[in-house]
């Protein structure tokens, strides 16, 4: 088993690995996606892969293709989400649209997922390819699901966790269970990988959701408040519905009830109120919660895995 000297060192030998190994057919495509990797990004899905691969018992030097194609999959999603969304940044620089426009931008995502699946297909077993091609589904059914709740402020925390679960921590979930798979884990350690990943997969965009409302663009590379702006009903909106009185959360009704001119006061019924504590507070038990999912590994396993937690927490 290869043992790294650190997640810093995991991150670089991943971004190594699509330095010297990742090329498309086609250049110009293959020069947008090169760009959006080199715009940064945690690269969470891939090292999950490897940690799960590595705490299956396999070698992490053996699976840097599978985890390449977890980072690559989110970034074709990027790509597109973009375009839905007009946004103009992500990581911190120009969104690929502004760059390359929509309709390269759509292409390239359509072209990428089809090239991560040729490879996927030709190089891996039932049921790697199966469980990807499920995940993009899931993916594509969240991102509808969550437009079709906007201004929706009868969505429920179940509602939210369904979407959550679908839109973002479905590829987590498929990152840590392929990692497993490919790691040689036995079906108990592959079903707490995958558990693991998709608990903090809902957790990761409870920090997104809540990072929209406290945090500075430079934090998260993306203009601070968009979603409330594009009036999406995110976690912190549904805990701070759930518990303020009429008054306090008149500014949310009259925001998501189509009176834009009370943005700001909306944006401060969230801020200025006990709901982004109450937001934290579940967070963090998520996050708990992904950590007993490990129980079945050896605790020696467990190390990593909680690293990983620890740079999402902070």
């Amino acid at each position: 088993m290869t043992v790294m000297s650190g997640e810093i060192d995991l991150r670089a030998r991943i971004d190594e690995f699509f330095r010297t190994s990742f090329a498309t057919d086609n250049p110009l495509i293959t020069e947008a996606i090169q760009r959006m990797l080199a715009a940064g990004g945690k690269r969470l899905r891939p090292r999950l892969t490897l940690l799960a691969a590595q705490a299956a018992g396999g070698n992490i030097e053996e699976h840097l293709a599978i985890s390449a194609y977890m980072e690559l999959i989110h970034v074709a999603t990027l790509i597109h989400d973009d375009v839905v969304d007009q946004a103009d940044t992500r990581r911190g620089v120009n969104a690929t649209a502004v760059d390359f426009g929509n309709r390269i931008s759509v292409l390239a995502g359509d072209y990428l997922f089809a090239w991560i699946f040729k490879n996927v297909t030709a190089d891996y077993q039932h049921p790697i390819p199966h469980i990807l091609s499920a995940t993009l589904a899931s993916i594509c059914d969240g991102e509808v699901l969550q437009l079709r709740s906007l201004d929706n402020i009868a969505l429920d925390m179940a509602g939210y966790r369904e979407i959550a679960s679908k839109k973002t921590a479905s590829l987590f979930a498929a990152s840590a269970r392929c990692g497993a798979i490919v790691g040689g884990g036995s079906p108990e350690i592959i079903k707490a990988l995958t558990r693991f990943g998709e608990l903090f997969g809902i957790a990761f965009q409870m920090k997104d959701d809540l990072l929209d409302f406290v945090a500075e663009q430079a934090e998260v590379g993306k203009p601070v408040g968009h979603d409330l702006v594009e009036h999406k009903v995110t976690f912190p909106v549904i805990v701070a519905l759930a518990m303020l009185d009429d008054a306090a959360k008149a500014p949310l009704l009259q925001y998501y009830g189509g009176d834009d001119d009370s943005l700001t006061a909306a944006i401060r019924a969230v801020t200025q109120s006990a709901a982004i504590d109450r937001s934290n507070s579940i967070f963090e038990q998520t996050l708990d919660e992904a950590l007993d999912a490990l129980a079945p590994l050896p605790k020696e396993a467990h190390a990593p895995f909680a690293a990983l937690v620890e740079s999402v927490r902070r």
